[in-house]
């Protein structure tokens, strides 16, 4: 007999799947090139995720954005696949995403150790806040349209992960078999490594943004996991190891290998 959860999914995807037409999945799968490679079993499971995600999440419109069923559906799709294998559940104790149509620059306010009030200034691309929503600039969430190690999506939605046990710190709670040593001896060295390589001027093939902090490191390297494993495995081995075994997936082994142009330039963040 299925349980009640199972039995509420059951039918919630009875009614969802049928408002989303074979063309429109083709069209939107066709668009996210990280996609590409996934088995049968693994598309049906992605796009149910991706309906089952805007069930539980609210996607909200600022600044003038309009957000069309398409647009919904491919934040979603990108959304899910970190989740693909570990479920839903994963992104528990939050609701919303909340997406401009370009860059943001946050509405806050902090006080320091001195008492001196800042305001926040920086624009950015996307934004993920602990036990709030994930805030997203639509022309950012475009760019996934590419696979060049950048996608804001699959960035922010890791640093939820990395949330689940408290604030991000590049250590999200790992699954039973994974060592917690092991982990952090391999990503402290990786970012150790990273930030040499950046204090030193060198143009590195992974997004430079993560030798901001561990919480960023794991961020972009879950980028480049989804969207440039070969250049991941090749630059830092045990780092891909990590990631396969948090995320139950190996793309490697599915995605072609792909390079960065030498017209490629990171964005700050």
């Amino acid at each position: 007999m299925l349980g009640l959860g199972r039995w509420r999914r059951h039918r919630i995807l009875e009614r969802e799947r049928a408002r989303v037409d074979a063309a429109t999945w083709e069209r939107l799968f066709a668009g996210l090139p990280l996609l590409a490679g996934l088995s049968e079993a693994e598309v049906r499971e992605l796009r149910d995720l991706a309906l089952l995600f805007l069930r539980e999440k609210t996607l909200e419109e600022a600044q003038g954005m309009r957000l069309e069923p398409d647009m919904h559906l491919a934040i979603a799709l990108q959304a899910c696949l970190p989740v693909l294998h570990l479920g839903l559940d994963w992104y528990r104790g939050w609701y919303a995403v909340i997406v401009y149509p370009e860059e943001f620059v946050p509405e806050r306010e902090w006080i320091d150790e001195d008492g001196v009030v800042w305001v926040e200034e920086e624009a950015k691309s996307g934004e993920a806040w602990e036990q709030g929503p994930v805030i997203l600039s639509w022309a950012d969430v475009e760019a996934g349209g590419v696979r060049d190690g950048y996608n804001v999506v699959v960035h922010e939605l890791a640093h939820k992960l990395d949330m689940l046990d408290g604030a991000a710190n590049g250590h999200p709670p790992l699954h039973a078999g994974m060592s917690d040593s092991d982990w952090a001896r391999v990503f402290t060295s990786a970012y150790k490594d990273m930030v040499r390589r950046v204090d030193g001027g060198e143009e590195t093939a992974l997004d430079p943004y993560a030798a901001e902090s561990p919480a960023e490191f794991f961020a972009v390297m879950s980028e480049a996991f989804f969207e440039l494993p070969h250049l991941l495995e090749g630059e830092y081995p045990e780092v891909y190891a990590q990631l396969c075994a948090f995320y139950r997936q190996h793309p490697a082994s599915r995605l072609a290998p792909a390079e960065l142009g030498e017209e490629t330039t990171w964005p700050s963040g």
